[in-house]
């Protein structure tokens, strides 16, 4: 009696051993794998035939479009075709994609951390392949600000990795920025600085600075009097061998408005030179209402770097620029 009722006992020990290991492998099987992929790289999987077509045409003028504000242009995302078979096993854990399929209805569908995380894909099903083309013109102004809301955090969280603390910053401006430790200080004074990251035959900079409230008023001249600041401040804080510091004279910028910090801010995106010296570059402003303080705070990223593409070094500075919190 006392062997049987040991065996019934080790039976449910097996069993219950060997569902807790089903349970575990279960919960590991069924947790979401780290996504990857470079900032600013967006699969698309589509099949050959639909890529080399106007089809492909739609979705490469409208999800690589250029970028305002840089030099030369630059697609808004570098797009890797992948076939629809070819969407397995790996492929499927890139951050960013776009699925394009005919069916028996027209839909956008959101496949949100779908197969790894943090994820955005999004699933464009027509008809036919006018009634995708129409899709994607309505559609894609909102699925590329959602790409790259998701592409800054990714960003943001790369440098966080890696982060830089400068006191002087909130001791001397009020602010707090994650800043990576490749930037170096390059010029400190009291309501002034400027930092600066060395890259390969060039570098990456950020200037900030503050004003009275009101010197940039949202009015007709708004782009007029931050071309007129940031020349003034960049001719004078800017040292060059020989030339001024400037924005380029024969394109105008872009103006945008935004909030940093849940403070309204004027967005200018052009590009720099240096007068007569055949030098230039893009740059990003940001003229901040800081109403507590009684100040607009400007804050400015821009990149000198000859004959490479610079759309990641101003999304880099772009990253650095709204991670901005005031103390």
């Amino acid at each position: 009696m006392k062997k049987l009722a040991l065996a019934i006992i080790c039976v449910f020990c097996i069993a219950s051993c060997t569902e807790t290991k089903k349970n575990t492998s279960e919960k590991i099987k069924g947790s979401l794998a780290q996504s990857f992929g470079k900032i600013n790289e967006l699969s698309v999987i589509i099949d050959n035939e639909l890529w080399t077509g106007s089809l492909g045409d739609t979705i490469r003028k409208y999800f690589g479009a250029e970028v305002p504000g840089l030099p030369q242009e630059e697609p808004v995302f570098s797009m890797r075709q992948l076939p629809t078979e070819a969407f397995t096993g790996l492929s499927r854990r890139n951050r960013t994609f776009l699925k394009i399929q005919e069916g028996e209805e027209s839909k956008v569908y959101v496949a949100n951390n779908k197969y790894a995380t943090p994820q955005l894909g999004y699933v464009i099903t027509g008809t036919s392949q006018d009634e995708i083309m129409r899709l994607i013109q309505e559609r894609s102004a909102d699925m590329i600000k959602k790409y790259k809301k998701l592409e800054m955090r990714e960003k943001q969280s790369r440098i966080k990795k890696s982060v830089e603390y400068i006191p002087q910053l909130k001791e001397k401006m009020g602010i707090t920025l994650k800043i990576p430790s490749a930037y170096r200080i390059a010029n400190e004074e009291d309501k002034f600085f400027w930092l600066r990251k060395d890259i390969t035959n060039g570098d990456m900079n950020l200037m900030i600075y503050e004003l009275p409230m009101g010197s940039i008023p949202k009015d007709s001249n708004t782009i007029a009097k931050i071309i007129k600041v940031r020349d003034s401040v960049g001719m004078l804080k800017i040292p060059t061998n020989s030339g001024k510091f400037i924005t380029e004279e024969a394109y105008a910028p872009y103006l945008y408005e935004t909030k940093l910090d849940d403070k309204f801010a004027f967005e200018t995106k052009g590009t720099w030179e240096i007068k007569d010296r055949y030098m230039a570059g893009p740059f990003v402003n940001y003229v901040i209402d800081d109403v507590a303080n009684d100040r607009q705070l400007v804050i400015e990223g821009f990149v000198l770097a000859p004959s490479v593409r610079k759309r990641n070094f101003m999304f880099e500075l772009e990253a650095i620029i709204k991670s901005i919190k005031f103390e």
